[in-house]
């Protein structure tokens, strides 16, 4: 049987779970991370509650079979039976390495308190960061332990491209794909992403645990 890693790890290379309309359901990774992932045509739910429910759950939503794992009834119905709570649906995007070195330079940090990095450290292992002139770069395992980045960009630098820069030189620091999750009305922020490689494979709900 698969599991979550397994999904994210094949996704991270470029293969997708089939289109055929299909939601696996999956155990959690840990504790902390349960949730919803939507790629094309095959929704992920990974939940220690029992599977039968969740297909049950499933069917009595009253939409489209493909839209109801990220319909918000059965969002709801989830997070009230887990006992967890959500902030928003994120477009799920990756990037594959690079070689050489960033292309600006970085000074990595050890014990930052910068808003970025408190948040990085509630919900991801391992977490690196990284300061540029006006910025700050974060990494961490996320979800099935797979490497997630954030940056962060001073009001005052901000429309001149370092975000870019900072999450290109994300994929230089990495041996494996590096994941971003972005809110989709953060428009801009998309932009950022896609301009340096990142390439969109679905959308997650993440259950967070109180």
């Amino acid at each position: 049987m698969e599991t979550l890693r397994d999904i994210l790890e094949a996704a991270g290379r470029g293969v997708l779970p089939p289109a055929d309309g299909r939601t696996t359901v999956v155990a959690q990774a840990s504790h902390r991370d349960a949730g919803v992932l939507a790629f094309t045509a095959h929704a992920v739910v990974f939940t220690d509650e029992d599977p039968q429910w969740v297909y049950d759950t499933l069917a009595a939503v009253e939409c489209d079979a493909l839209a109801a794992p990220m319909n918000a009834r059965f969002l709801t119905a989830l997070l009230e039976r887990t006992g967890r709570t959500s902030e928003t649906i994120d477009a799920m995007l990756v990037g594959s390495p690079l070689p050489g070195e960033p292309p600006l330079p970085l000074k990595e940090i050890t014990d930052g308190g910068h808003p970025r990095i408190v948040y990085a450290r509630r919900r991801r292992d391992d977490v690196r960061a990284w300061t540029a002139e006006g910025g700050v770069l974060v990494m961490g395992r996320g979800i099935a332990g797979r490497l997630e980045v954030s940056v962060e960009v001073d009001e005052e630098v901000r429309h001149r491209g370092l975000g870019r820069l900072l999450v290109t030189a994300a994929r230089h620091l990495v041996t494996e794909p590096l994941w971003a999750q972005v809110a989709p009305g953060n428009a801009r922020s998309m932009r950022t992403f896609q301009a340096a490689g990142y390439r969109i494979v679905g959308s997650e709900a993440l259950l967070i645990a109180g």
